[in-house]
């Protein structure tokens, strides 16, 4: 990684002439303050902000810093960050984010977060998906939480949705359901192709009949939320459901179901029951009767994120973190 001395060569400068392009530009003459920008350009030079802290002998803070694409501005797995902050802290290291608000932002967060040189970098991503790691990162001590990347080289941090659905719909059995309706997220995501195959693979071992099983996936994008008020008419003849369960791609979905359901004087969970996933902080409780839902594991995704670099874990792939069925009143 090319220094601020190589810079000053480059541009034929003092080392105190390339610290003011960066940190004070308008004290230069124009023509001086070019020079200096097109050395650090061709250079890629990345500012060190991390040195203008002025720190006593020996009192070296060690940093992780995190790469939060979506995690940190949706609230759906906001508390990925909470916890990286609370284990950092609790290590004594300090933590801080740089939002990536879309793919085209992704280079300007990188460079932002490699000139605080923190110790350790924890990639995030709200909903788990398949993520290409800019090439800048790739010698960096690097762990992913709730993603993967795309050439698995990196040590990743992820629910464990199969066995959590799994074990949710073996619950389902166990109680008696035998008609589901399932309303999946869309099929491009990772998850709802993997929670699928654990509902059919939990529906096959119980040697239940597959014709019993309807599943749809709803459409990529939020208004699609919608259809779920379509797909459930269109299985109620004059008001009756043919079905006993519903069972929910995450906790919106739920949410829609219950208000189809009790405007059709349909309980829950007497006539219909209801399965959700997720368990949405502070919602869940808020159902009525509450939702019985799989946890996704937001906060000991980035717990672990963190401890892997604070005890400088070894890479071993993908790590599955527990997705345990929360049982309410629903079902």
């Amino acid at each position: 990684m090319a220094s601020l001395k190589d810079v000053a060569r480059l541009a034929n400068v003092s080392l105190m002439t390339v610290s003011r392009a960066i940190n004070n530009p308008e004290l230069l003459k124009p023509e001086t303050l070019k020079q200096v920008q097109q050395a650090i350009e061709k250079l890629n030079y990345v500012p060190d902000f991390s040195a203008r802290k002025i720190r006593g002998k020996g009192s070296k803070i060690s940093t992780v810093g995190v790469l939060a694409l979506d995690t940190a501005t949706t609230p759906y797995s906001v508390e990925i960050i909470l916890s990286i902050e609370q284990t950092a802290r609790q290590f004594g290291w300090s933590s801080f984010v740089v939002n990536i608000t879309s793919t085209e932002d992704s280079e300007r967060a990188v460079r932002q977060l490699l000139s605080q040189r923190p110790d350790g970098i924890i990639y995030t991503t709200m909903g788990l998906r398949e993520v290409s790691i800019p090439e800048r990162l790739h010698k960096s001590h690097l762990v992913l939480a709730n993603c993967i990347d795309t050439s698995k080289n990196f040590p990743a941090y992820i629910p464990d949705d199969y066995n959590g659905q799994y074990s949710a719909i073996c619950r389902l059995i166990e109680k008696g359901y035998r008609k589901p309706l399932c309303l999946y997220i869309p099929q491009e995501t990772l998850a709802g192709k993997i929670r699928r195959e654990a509902v059919e693979s939990a529906w096959d071992v119980a040697k239940l009949p597959k014709e019993a099983l309807r599943q749809y996936h709803l459409d990529w994008g939020d208004e699609h939320y919608l259809d779920v008020i379509g797909l459930i008419n269109s299985h109620c003849d004059n008001g009756k459901p043919d079905f006993d369960v519903v069972i929910c791609g995450n906790d919106r979905i739920a949410f829609l179901a219950y208000q189809v359901l009790l405007s059709k004087g349909l309980r829950i969970p007497n006539d219909v029951a209801v399965l959700g996933y997720d368990n949405m902080i502070g919602v869940g409780e808020l159902f009525y009767p509450p939702l019985s839902t799989v946890v996704l594991p937001h906060y000991q995704l980035g717990q672990q994120a963190a401890l892997h670099i604070i005890e400088q874990r070894k890479n071993n792939g993908t790590q599955y973190v527990p997705c345990n069925l929360l049982e309410r009143l629903s079902i």
